[in-house]
């Protein structure tokens, strides 16, 4: 695997392209090469672009803007042999028929190209043909053809400025719409991809980061490009807009390295987003994705559609707000709460932050109080009836089809009741209380220790020693990854851990996952329950979850083989790496290690845990704001392969993720103080 990061100083450029400005010099500009693909990325004024072009036997040619999550596709009939993609000219932020985008000139070493499809939208239409080769036939368009000129231009459903993909052949042939080498044995070409979506509003560069933040160039340049006042990117190419969820653990984990106003921005756009009943909105569809389903449902006009499908984003509202308004936010609490804010789920209407924080709160006493009162696997808090997934491992495999996600009901819940019995301890909340309210929320501290107390051990598992040996040993020979470190760490002791959910009976689906991360950030586990759930995940994968390229998302050692084949490494939450879940275990074992409650032993086994994790995060420093990894074992190692390289991978990876430029603010140890004691 070949990981390169270039950082781009670009200078002005004559464009050949008619009616095309450009500045000298754009405010932000770099390129990221990981696997097959070759990432672009541009920030200038009303410009913000993400090129991707894709190498191997199945070359395309993709822009993807935040301005409206919109985007330009070309996809090209598979080759005979893999062919490589070469920038020769870095993309430029242009302004040209009314439209913003970009031009650059490119490259690549094919004797021939053949257009498969072009696809010129909403990036949920592009992600969705990329996926399944599907998207709206209204929106389908050809290629016009004149010369050496291949232009792909259409106008938006609703007559709006719409989107235009030309190509100029500087050398090379167009012959009977095939693009053919030139003498050189290349194709070159000037690619201009231009957006009609309305531009969104950048954050200042002087405004996002403060002091503390860590001196990472890519991870700067990544956040940067996803940072506008109306809301956070969630990841680039496919993401490229709000999502609650993302939005709210990247504020959290970012908070100590962020400046106010871009706390604010992302706490603001979840609060647009909230709906009637208090619940957080999981993804906004906009642009002409809400045209188009709009339209189905008998409805003009572009509103935005949310969605509310996901329950784990509900309860993680109020600790994060809680850890702003005590912490960085604490001298401008009580004027945020009072600012009035325009709503994006009720057009029309005006609320302060202040009565939207009320309004989720009273949704999270509503939906915990039926466990606060009978504890058991029956009143916990379970997905959504009807979908296969309800928190961050949100594709159909990623809670092993359990119903009752671990996350959810062992940390998020405890979490928010927490922050609820804090807020109104703290008197932020009088002036938007009812005299109800107030006497629910005066219950919250004690819901929440019934939560603590009473919500993780439903997902306890126990596999006695021999028990444990054996299926490590037989999923080891499954997989092609020795046995014996994992069965060394085990040793002569049980397998205990947290299931990664419950099925719709109660039973536990057990899968070793890393979302134990989650209870260390937001919770306060026993020093007995540290000591035993810290180090089930901290063993070799694959009795936990350890490898020298990182902690892995999810091990499925413990389940049938059914389950198995469907959490692999090709697997978009199996047997893989993210980084900001790594991000989360590292922030959570230091809030953990800051406690001076720890036993000796339980502490320096959690020092131990800390410097494992670590060594792992810089051995694979160079993809840490990529979204995801997987990996192979060869040569008595594991080896990183970028998510998306393999014929069998389900997806790729974003290049840019909002939530792996964590480590602005997550940041290694300092060297521990030999005199310091635990108290």
């Amino acid at each position: 695997m070949r990981m390169i990061l270039r950082m781009a100083t670009i200078a002005g450029v004559a464009l050949s392209a008619p009616g095309v400005s450009a500045p000298a010099k754009p405010e932000l500009a770099y390129q990221i090469e990981e696997g097959q693909n070759l990432n672009a990325f541009v920030r200038e004024g009303t410009v913000a672009a993400h090129l991707l072009l894709r190498s191997g036997s199945d070359p395309r040619i993709l822009v993807a803007f935040p301005a409206g999550n919109s985007g330009v596709g070309l996809w090209f009939e598979r080759t005979a042999k893999p062919v490589n993609w070469r920038i020769e000219r870095a993309p430029m932020p242009v302004r040209a028929r009314g439209l913003n985008g970009i031009v650059t000139t490119a490259s690549l070493n094919a004797p021939s190209l053949a257009i498969k499809e072009a696809v010129l939208s909403n990036v949920r239409f592009l992600r969705d043909y990329q996926a399944v080769g599907k998207f709206p036939p209204e929106v389908r368009t050809g290629p016009q053809i004149s010369g050496l000129t291949i232009r792909f231009q259409r106008d938006r459903l609703d007559g709006a400025p719409g989107y235009e993909l030309v190509l100029r052949i500087l050398d090379g042939q167009v012959r009977d719409g095939k693009i053919l080498a030139g003498a050189s044995g290349r194709i070159r070409m000037e690619i201009e991809a231009l957006t009609g979506d309305a531009p969104l509003t950048p954050l200042p560069i002087g405004d996002i980061l403060n002091t503390r933040a860590a001196a990472d160039p890519a991870a700067r340049n990544a956040l940067t490009f996803m940072s506008y006042r109306e809301k956070f990117l969630a990841g680039s190419w496919r993401f490229n807009t709000y999502f609650g969820r993302d939005t709210l653990m990247s504020v959290r984990l970012l908070m100590p390295a962020l400046q106010p106003a871009a706390v604010e921005a992302g706490l603001n756009s979840v609060f647009a987003r909230l709906s009637p009943t208090g619940e957080v909105s999981h993804e906004e569809g906009i642009s002409e994705f809400a045209i188009v389903q709009n339209r189905k449902d008998g409805r003009d006009g572009d509103a935005a559609e949310l969605d509310y499908k996901m329950v784990d984003d509900d309860y993680m509202l109020a600790p994060v707000v809680a850890e702003y308004l005590a912490g960085s936010g604490a001298a401008r609490a009580k004027a945020y709460l009072a600012q009035p804010l325009k709503s994006e789920a009720s057009p029309g209407t005006t609320e302060t932050f202040g009565a939207l924080l009320v309004r989720n709160l009273r949704f999270v006493l509503k939906e915990a109080a039926p466990f606060a009162a009978a504890p058991s696997t029956k009143t916990l808090i379970a997905i959504k009836d009807g979908f296969m997934a309800g928190q961050w491992r949100d594709s159909d495999e990623g809670l092993g089809r359990g119903r009752y996600a671990f996350d959810v009901n062992a940390a998020l819940v405890p979490a928010a009741l927490d922050a609820a019995e804090q807020l109104l301890r703290a008197g932020m909340l009088d002036p938007y209380l009812s005299p109800d309210d107030r006497a629910a929320m005066s219950k919250a501290g004690a819901m929440a220790r019934v939560w603590h107390d009473r919500a993780a051990p439903l997902f306890r598992v126990q596999y006695s020693p021999d028990e444990a040996r054996r299926l490590i040993t037989t999923y080891s020979k499954s997989v092609g990854v020795p046995s014996a470190p994992a069965i060394r760490a085990l040793g002569n002791t049980p397998a205990i851990y947290h299931a990664i959910s419950l099925d719709a009976e109660g039973k536990p689906i057990p899968i070793v996952h890393s979302d134990e991360g989650f209870v260390l950030l937001f919770g306060r586990p026993s020093p007995a329950d540290l000591d035993t759930y810290v180090g089930a995940l901290m063993r070799p994968f694959p009795a936990g979850l350890m490898t020298d390229i990182g902690l892995l998302t999810a091990n499925p050692v413990f389940v049938g083989k059914e389950a198995q084949s469907r959490l692999m490494s090709s697997a978009y939450h199996g047997t893989v790496v993210w980084s900001w879940q790594q991000a989360l275990f590292a922030a959570g074992l230091e809030r953990q290690l800051a406690r001076r409650d720890l036993p000796t032993g339980v502490r320096a086994r959690l020092v131990t845990a800390q410097s494992s994790l670590w060594r792992a995060i810089r051995a694979t420093r160079a993809l840490q704001s990529s979204e995801l990894w997987s990996w192979k074992y060869e040569g008595g190692r594991y080896q990183i392969v970028p998510f998306g390289a393999g014929r069998d991978d389900v997806d790729e990876s974003n290049a840019a993720q909002l939530w792996s430029t964590v480590y602005l603010a997550v940041q290694p140890p300092t060297a521990p103080n030999p005199r310091r004691k635990s108290r």
